[in-house]
């Protein structure tokens, strides 16, 4: 049975965060989800919260810390994408999508810390993606943001790693979500190709490797990339 932990799940009203907020709530944590609208699932508390604003992020804390104490584990999912080619590209798609995946996660960590620092304990989660490490064409902004989890995990492993707080980046690969449903099949047909266990994940998939990051059984496992892609970016 793992420790009951209070756990903060940003983007957590659908898709993978959704899911995540779901099968940590199985496991019987105190779950809160942040989200710009919708809900997360039964059972758990939806704060209001722009991962973009540190002053909306700070308010989401206060609020989860007054209903279920002091945040011990933070999923970092929030995220966003603006998928065009790099001539295509504007500024503002590249600083928008940095801003909200990879700026956000600092926001969400930064305010994390103070409480896990206080109790010498933390899980940090990072949601990054296969083409983090692998690339993706039409992608150099969203790549760009996952790729740079890889680095502030690690970085918070060793700055962090000695109050016993862990810091790890799951790398989803094709997830049947909302987001990739949009995809035209063409390009589902192609992605199929390319993944060597030949399917898409659920999104549950995901989550089950998220909640075991987060219990008792990875307490030794820190700095660490793990793969949840099928075989896609093997090797990345």
């Amino acid at each position: 049975m793992t420790t009951s932990r209070t756990v903060l799940v940003t983007g957590g009203n659908r898709g993978i965060g959704y899911a995540i907020a779901r099968e940590l709530l199985a496991q019987g944590h105190r779950v809160a989800v942040t989200a710009r609208s919708g809900e997360g699932p039964e059972g758990s508390l939806t704060v209001r919260a722009d991962v973009t604003d540190a002053a909306s992020v700070d308010q989401a804390f206060t609020g989860v810390e007054a209903a279920l104490g002091p945040v011990e584990v933070v999923v970092a999912n929030a995220g966003i994408t603006r998928d065009t080619l790099l001539l295509r590209m504007s500024e503002d798609d590249f600083t928008s999508v940095v801003d909200t995946n990879l700026t956000g996660a600092f926001r969400v960590v930064k305010r994390a810390s103070k409480g896990m620092l206080k109790a010498r304990f933390g899980r940090i989660v990072l949601i990054s993606s296969v083409v983090g490490l692998y690339g993706s064409a039409g992608q150099v902004n969203y790549s760009s943001s996952k790729a740079g989890l890889v680095g502030m995990a690690r970085s918070l492993t060793r700055e962090l790693g000695a109050r016993n707080i862990t810091a790890n980046v799951v790398a989803p690969g094709f997830i049947e979500t909302d987001m990739t449903d949009e995809l035209p099949e063409a390009h589902q047909a192609e992605y199929l190709k390319s993944i060597p266990l030949g399917r898409f994940a659920s999104p549950d998939e995901v989550a089950k490797v998220v909640a075991w990051l987060a219990g008792d059984d990875a307490g030794y496992i820190s700095g660490a990339v793990i793969p949840v892609d099928g075989g896609l970016g093997m090797g990345h």
